[in-house]
């Protein structure tokens, strides 16, 4: 099923939640390329996964919605090797390639304790700990 109105806009109940918070933008880019990945590939999962793809290129997640990163690129070491079988781990939409400073102040946001002590992987675990608890309570 398209994510896509015929004016190009996306529809807000076909998204996924944490995007329908999300800005226009975020929005915009994953209909997009959900619907070009459905056209080209026929397969609603791995459609899926192409939007998600492209929308961890340009946005990163931050509590329950999707926010514009400051650097475009790959979020993760799984993100930056792609392909059918990537390597590495997921991030889960938190951009682990970004600076210590910006990983310090997306957990200001989310309330993280004990966020200045921490080093950037213990800051990147406590950021998607932060989210998933965020995402679940918003359910």
């Amino acid at each position: 099923m398209p994510m896509t109105k015929k004016s190009g806009k996306p529809k807000k109940s076909e998204l996924p939640r944490p995007l329908r918070k999300s800005g226009k933008k975020a929005q915009r880019t994953f209909a997009k390329a959900h619907d070009a990945a459905e056209k080209e590939y026929g397969d609603p999962e791995r459609a899926h996964r192409v939007a998600y793809s492209a929308l961890k290129r340009k946005f990163e997640k931050v509590g329950d919605r999707w926010e514009k990163k400051p650097k475009k690129g790959p979020s993760d070491e799984r993100a930056r090797s792609g392909g059918p079988n990537p390597n590495g781990e997921s991030a889960e939409g938190v951009n682990a390639n970004a600076t210590k400073k910006h990983l310090t102040r997306v957990a200001r946001k989310l309330d993280i304790p004990q966020r200045s002590k921490m080093n950037k992987g213990e800051l990147v675990d406590a950021i998607k700990k932060a989210n998933r608890r965020e995402a679940a309570r918003n359910r």
